[in-house]
């Protein structure tokens, strides 16, 4: 065999073809980002300041913070990456008031076992109540908490210091002045009752709804409610050019994610913290979301 020939047969097992290449280049890149999908975008809160002006804000209360959470899914070994990470960065916003939307466990997919699935509302609330605000954290049920044990899940919240808002308004009150804190049950599963939950609150002053489900602002906007503050709808999830969303729940399919204005309401759908299905986003990022709310000056 000459050298030439020996040369030849080396450089022939060393050479990769072009369509080898753009696979062998497709296939990194393609791990490449189910690594990102799966290891660093689910565990990166992206913060998201939103200066909203109010019609019936006070003018005392011009300025006043509030921090939005929202879909928890609490499992020790993925979602409680990014809400350790939201917690630090809550507490280093300094909010005024932290309010939390729901989904704080998940619906058992293999064993159903509702019971144990309910009881991560435990370690999920011992770390978010790690966050501090000095009008408090409140809390609305979400779909996954209704159908594993919303009563559970209740009681954990509570007996931990977190108020779950159950068909129920709260006068917060400072500066000599004051808005309303309202919270329906669960839109899906649950029982709202909006009619009870606004039956104490005088119409004439400003009121920030929490529910778990964003689309429910077509029924809240035909009642005295300013702003409406949801998730459920976890952004998507896995957002894909020229495709819809991969993750669109029931009542997240008009208002997915970010501000609305629906008709004299003002609404917000966080993109959530956690995962469901499986533990991957995909341009889509966890979300902390920051309220400053302003007194709108009329014209």
């Amino acid at each position: 065999m000459t050298p030439v020939l020996t040369e030849n047969r080396i450089t022939s097992k060393r050479t990769i073809s072009r369509r080898s290449f753009l696979g062998l280049a497709g296939g990194v890149g393609a791990a490449a980002l189910l690594g990102d999908a799966l290891l660093l975008e689910p565990n990166r809160p992206q913060l998201v300041r939103q200066e909203l002006a109010l019609a019936r804000w006070p003018a005392a209360l011009d300025g006043f913070t509030i921090a939005l959470l929202s879909d928890f899914h609490y499992d020790p070994v993925f979602s409680v990456h990014p809400i350790r990470a939201a917690i630090s960065t809550v507490n280093d916003l300094h909010p005024d008031m932290i309010v939390l939307t729901g989904d704080f466990v998940s619906e058992p997919m293999l064993r159903r076992d509702y019971e144990r699935a309910a009881l991560m509302a435990e370690p999920c609330s011992r770390l978010l109540r790690q966050m501090h605000a000095p009008q408090g954290l409140w809390a609305v049920l979400g779909n996954h908490d209704q159908i594993t044990d919303p009563a559970l899940v209740t009681n954990i919240l509570r007996a931990t210091g977190i108020p779950v808002l159950m068909n129920q308004s709260v006068a917060i009150e400072l500066n000599q002045s004051r808005f309303w804190l309202s919270g329906v049950d669960d839109v899906l599963l649950g029982a709202p009752d909006l009619v009870s939950t606004l039956a104490s609150v005088p119409s004439n002053e400003a009121t920030i709804l929490l529910a778990h489900e964003p689309d429910y602002a077509r029924h809240v906007s035909r009642y005295p409610v300013d702003l409406q503050l949801s998730g459920h709808s976890h952004g998507g999830q896995v957002r894909l050019p020229f495709l819809p969303p991969l993750y669109e729940p029931p009542l997240a399919r008009r208002y997915i994610a970010g501000l609305y204005r629906v008709g004299p309401l003002t609404l917000y759908t966080n993109r959530g913290l956690g995962t469901v299905l499986a533990p991957i986003r995909f341009d889509c990022p966890p979300e902390i979301t920051l309220f400053t709310l302003r007194h709108a000056v009329s014209s």
